[in-house]
This record gives structure tokens, C-alpha cells and sequence, in this order.
């Protein structure tokens, strides 16, 4: 596994940027006179054309225009803004509130099939109580700052979460231990939440697998970043400063075989609903 899911946004920065420089070979021009021509310094074209630094849209078409490829600078701007958008920071993403993010994702949601998701900190949201969701968006809003519209965003995301009960979703789901005895919210919050996921493991379309806390990792996979993949076409990673969209063929691979390793370390069944039942005591 990468140490930081960024590779994909890498590939995406240097194709677009090789891309820019065989417009320049193309038009038989020195890096210096792309400067000239597009009224920057020659440092700028070097770092633009080696993925040092990110192109604006302004920017690809004034280069486009000093190669004399104006037809080709709306693709690229749309690559451009393609790349942007594989690593957008969380604050950006909930500028105006976290209900906005809830109800964009939706879409995503309900024409994936098959779900596939580890979590390593907190429950996931499509399984979150109304008082689990709102204590941790609660604690996000504050920590990151944004807009206070939590109970609408609770709202968006308990409607979100109709493709658990409705339509042909499967869900493969993954939660470290720890994650149950992480308390969000108050005793009676949590044990809401870890009721809830007990009862969940009887849904058709649900498998729950719990990794036990003391599992040994050494040849199989350690704790790692959360993270959803939707199909087999993209994932989101979950940092703390930011999500990492993940659609690189060869980076979903390396998610996806991590995914299965993961599942040899779950238990499921009545192993697993014992660690959640122990959790629930804990809390007494």
C-alpha cells in the first residue's frame, strides 16, 4: 500500500503536463519562447511542463495558444479540473456545510452495486444512527470550522442510506475493532450505534466482518487510511485534511487486494456480533 494515496492525482498532474510539453514540441518551440509568448517567466514553463507545479485554466490556454493548439485547450482544461478534483481538500468540500457533500454523493451511491468498505476510525456513514452521525458531524463542523448545518446534513445522510434497504446494493464491510469501542457521542449514543450494527448483520444485503483488535498483521495487512470503493471504477480515501479519489487502474488494484487481505483477518457471525456485544458492555 502507497504511504499516502496520492499516486493517481500524480499520474493524472504528469500526463497533463506531458501533454503541454509535446504542444510545445510540436510547435518547434523552446520553453523560453513559450515564456515569451505567454508573458511569464521561463521558470513557470519548467515547472508547469515537469508537474512541479499546477497549471490554472488560464494558464492552459494561454499555452495552448502559444503552440498554436487552441482547439485542444478544452480537453485539457477538463483534464485539468479532473485532476484537481482526485484530491480535494475537506474544506473546500464543506464550505457551504456537510449537507451539500451528503446530497452530492448520493448519485454515487445508488448506481454502485457493490460496496466494499474499511473502517479503521468510525463507523461508516451508510450505518450511522441519526445520534451517531450527528455527534460526529458535530465534532467535525467544530474541529474543521465549517458551516453548522448538522441536522440537515444528518437528515441528508440518513436518506442517503435508503440504498442499504432499497435496490440491488450488496455491502462488504469492514470495521477494526477499535472502532466500536471509539465512543462518539454519549454512553447511550453509542449503544444505539452498536445495536444498530448488530442489527444490520441480518440484512440481506449486508456482510459485516469485525477485525479483532489483536489479530496478528504481519503477513497479512496493517490499520490502514478508510476508505470506500465503489465497484470496481473508483474509491474514496478518507485524510484527515482531505478525500482522495482513486480511479488509476493500477492504484484500485492495490486497494482492492488490500481489501481482500483485510477480510482474512475478519471475524464474522456470531464472533463478530460477540465483539460488538462486548463493546456494549464496556459502556455499562
Amino acid at each position: 500500500m502507497p504511504h499516502f494515496p496520492m499516486s493517481s492525482v500524480q499520474e493524472a498532474r504528469a500526463a497533463l503536463a506531458e501533454r503541454l510539453r509535446e504542444l510545445r514540441l510540436d510547435a518547434g518551440i523552446t520553453g523560453k519562447e513559450l515564456a515569451k509568448r505567454c508573458g511569464w517567466s521561463v521558470a513557470k514553463s519548467s515547472r508547469i511542463e515537469n508537474a512541479h507545479t499546477a497549471p490554472s485554466d488560464a494558464d492552459i490556454r494561454a499555452w495552448c495558444a502559444a503552440c498554436g493548439a487552441d482547439g485542444q485547450a478544452a480537453d485539457l482544461v477538463a483534464a485539468n479540473r479532473q485532476a484537481d478534483s482526485m484530491y480535494v481538500q475537506w474544506r473546500r468540500l464543506q464550505h457551504t456545510g456537510m449537507k451539500r457533500l451528503q446530497e452530492a454523493s448520493t448519485p454515487l451511491y445508488e448506481r454502485t452495486r457493490l460496496f466494499r468498505v474499511y473502517a479503521s476510525r468510525v463507523v461508516p456513514g451508510f450505518l450511522q444512527t441519526p445520534g451517531y452521525a450527528t455527534a460526529l458531524m458535530g465534532t467535525i463542523a467544530a474541529f474543521r470550522g465549517t458551516p453548522d448545518d448538522v441536522s440537515e446534513a444528518v437528515e441528508a445522510r440518513m436518506r442517503r442510506s435508503h440504498v442499504v434497504y432499497e435496490g440491488e446494493h450488496r455491502f462488504a464491510t469492514l470495521v477494526e475493532e477499535n472502532v466500536l469501542n471509539h465512543r462518539i457521542g454519549d454512553s447511550e449514543v453509542m449503544a444505539g450505534q452498536l445495536g444498530s450494527l448488530l442489527a444490520s448483520m441480518a440484512l440481506p444485503s449486508m456482510s459485516l466482518g469485525v477485525i479483532p483488535a489483536e489479530a496478528p498483521r504481519e503477513q497479512v495487512m496493517w490499520p490502514l487510511e478508510q476508505f470506500t470503493a465503489f465497484d470496481d471504477i473508483r474509491i474514496h480515501v478518507e485524510l484527515l485534511a482531505a478525500r482522495v479519489t482513486v480511479t488509476a487502474p493500477s492504484e484500485l488494484d492495490v486497494y482492492l487486494r488490500a481489501f481482500t487481505r483485510l477480510t482474512e483477518l475478519a471475524v464474522y457471525g456470531t464472533e463478530a456480533r460477540a465483539l460488538i456485544v462486548k463493546a456494549i458492555e464496556a459502556l455499562a
